[in-house]
């Protein structure tokens, strides 16, 4: 209910007071409401989006393919805000969500309340090719997390971001980049952030987590940060390449999947180990094509937790590998076709099989990704046998 109100308040706060201020002229996908202050010390762009989703799944195993279950819901819904404060070299930008899907993870740990902030960051480039971020956001992890839901080429992200994503933390990041010559281009990040994921109040539990990631684009910038939006919806006239890797430490993690995934608990608190994940990315794309490819690894160096006496607890740390390979082609009336394999290989310690995952996905932009309808259909098998099919349908609108 504070939640609503607070909201309720921003919004007729903004609105009340667009006469002081210049409001730009602004057009679908751009933001409901762009201001800048008459004295340009401040600008606001406020937007929202939400996507429809609905999904059917067989179980194949059972051999009966007449009753799928069903369901229907609104996948995201979220409110966003950005802009400068004071001055252009200090950006804001500020992200909550709104369904059951995107507040869930309430515990203890949250002080038992929704986790509606997923964004709430700012950006000072201090001086020249620096950028420092403070707040919370998503960590320079693998590259499919890092784009947002609304820019993705399928209906969702893969089984790899699922159980491998490092996702968002609350902490500090430097951000640089130079030129190697006149198109390529290097981009460095480092971080350091709480480790224990996003709005949790009750940290910090274990150590602290240590990101690096290095993105090389020798055929320079892509087109609208296509890098890091799903398809080639801007026809790139040139071949373009990110290569790109991240090396990410969390020193006495106690989730069994670095930042994400369950407390790992003992009779007398907490079971922490050093935890470390590696990512390997690539993204191309050339007049409609694209591609993107994606291998993980996690290691911990005691994945089994114990007790003080040596006692399994049950709890094991997630360590394993995934690849994710992924491509598309763009028709010039802008319905997409696109492909992609998954597949996770945890260790033997984990005791789970390899899973493999096949999909197949069809797009119909209507206005790039800020209106758009997906479908797409997956087969999983997990250690060679059949496992399930799924269809999905989703609608997304981005104001």
């Amino acid at each position: 209910m504070k939640l609503k109100i607070t909201l309720t308040a921003l919004i007729l706060f903004t609105l009340c007071f667009t006469h002081a201020q210049e409001t730009t002229e602004t057009k679908f996908g751009k933001g409901i409401l762009n201001m800048v202050a008459k004295d340009s010390s401040w600008s606001m762009k406020f937007a929202t989006r939400f996507q429809l989703l609905g999904t059917s799944e067989w179980g194949i195993n059972d051999g009966d393919y007449s009753r799928p279950e069903t369901s229907f819901l609104v996948r995201r819904a979220r409110l966003k805000f950005d802009g400068f404060a004071y001055s252009p070299k200090i950006k804001y930008k500020i992200e909550l969500g709104l369904t059951n899907r995107d507040i869930s993870g309430a515990s203890e740990f949250t002080s038992n309340a929704p986790r509606y902030i997923l964004d709430a960051v700012i950006k000072w480039n201090f001086y020249k090719n620096f950028t420092l971020w403070a707040g919370q956001t998503k960590l320079p992890g693998n590259v499919e997390r890092v784009v947002s839901s609304a820019n993705l080429q399928l209906v969702d992200r893969s089984r790899l971001n699922s159980r491998f994503n490092i996702d968002r933390d609350i902490g500090l990041q430097l951000r640089h980049h130079f030129k190697l010559s006149d198109k390529f281009l290097v981009r460095e990040i480092v971080a350091l952030s709480q480790g224990e994921g996003r709005n949790i109040t009750s940290g910090n539990l274990g150590g602290h987590q240590y990101t690096g990631r290095v993105e090389l684009l020798p055929f320079g910038k892509f087109k609208s940060k296509g890098d890091y939006k799903g398809g080639d919806l801007k026809r790139e006239q040139t071949p373009k390449l990110m290569l790109a890797a991240t090396y990410d430490f969390n020193a006495d993690a106690v989730k069994d999947r670095s930042n994400q995934g369950s407390y790992m608990t003992t009779s007398n608190g907490f079971y922490e180990t050093n935890i470390s994940t590696i990512f390997v990315d690539a993204v191309f794309k050339y007049k409609g094509f694209s591609f993107m490819g994606e291998f993980a690894r996690r290691d911990a160096d005691d994945a089994i937790a114990v007790e003080e006496d040596g006692t399994p607890t049950g709890d094991i740390v997630q360590v394993g590998n995934a690849l994710n390979l992924q491509a598309g082609y763009l028709f010039k009336n802008n319905w997409e076709v696109a492909g992609r394999y998954t597949n996770l290989n945890f260790d033997a310690i984990v005791g789970k099989s390899l899973e493999e995952q096949y999909t197949l996905g069809v797009s119909r932009y209507v206005a790039g990704h800020n209106l758009k309808v997906q479908s797409d259909i997956s087969y999983t098998t997990q250690a060679g046998d059949a496992s399930g099919l799924m269809y999905r349908l989703q609608f997304d609108i981005h104001f």
